[in-house]
């Protein structure tokens, strides 16, 4: 790998990989993560589970979860174009690259495996969103289950708050499952900073979580859900 990259790219690469686990950290498991936007909207899927199991006819309900799933399909197949684009530029990176220098002046010169191994480096992000984005829907799934084995309206009260929580915790996982799969499509746009230069990766990732802390923890969206 030495002659592949320089120590810089490498500094770059580690840099960059510890700001994406801290930041999955401190919204998931840090003492942030409650009062952030990934919990508020948690706690808006316990209220809807909640009213879901005192309706007669849950259609309402199902269709939201259709609705939701059929996003992140769309996102899961968005993904598999995006590796099909990544493997035809791996395909034409010996035969263009000289082209591809010349018409693009600020990327740094390189050589064929610099970029082919840069570019498999994003392919894999953009696999680790695919794969996060199928299990969502799985666990969407799952809940599409649930919901039809939901009890009636006329149980016991006990027994509709243990179901809704129930639930409410498979949504949640199903989301966070989807909010890195998201995360992982930013990701991948940020190493293209990479090609510029190593400090253009980790400020683009640097840029990229501080879009996203904004919007998870000082955002009017996070304030609106929590003030139910």
């Amino acid at each position: 790998m030495a002659w592949w990259f320089t120590s810089g790219d490498i500094a770059a690469l580690i840099a960059t990989v510890a700001l994406w686990i801290g930041f999955a950290y401190v919204v998931d498991h840090s003492r942030w993560a409650p009062v952030g936007l990934t919990a508020a909207v948690n706690a808006q899927r316990l209220a809807w589970m909640r009213m879901a199991m005192d309706r007669d006819f849950r259609i309402v309900d199902a269709t939201i979860l259709g609705n939701l799933m059929h996003s992140i399909s769309f996102l899961a197949s968005a993904a598999l174009i995006i590796l099909g684009v990544i493997a035809a530029a791996l395909g034409a990176v010996g035969t263009d690259l000289e082209m591809v220098q010349q018409k693009i002046p600020f990327l740094k010169p390189e050589t064929a495996a610099q970029i082919e191994v840069k570019l498999v480096l994003i392919g894999v992000i953009v696999i680790y969103s695919f794969l996060n984005f199928t299990w969502s829907l799985q666990q969407f799934n799952y809940c599409c289950i649930m919901l039809g084995a939901s009890p009636r309206e006329t149980v016991p009260e006990a027994e509709k708050e243990a179901f809704a929580g129930r639930a409410a915790r498979l949504l949640a996982r199903g989301g966070r499952n989807f909010n890195r799969g998201l995360r992982g499509f930013y990701y991948a746009l940020a190493g293209l900073g990479w090609f510029v230069h190593p400090l253009a990766l980790v400020g683009a990732t640097l840029a990229v979580i501080l879009i996203l802390g904004r919007r998870e923890f000082f955002s009017v969206t996070r304030r609106e859900l929590m003030d139910r």
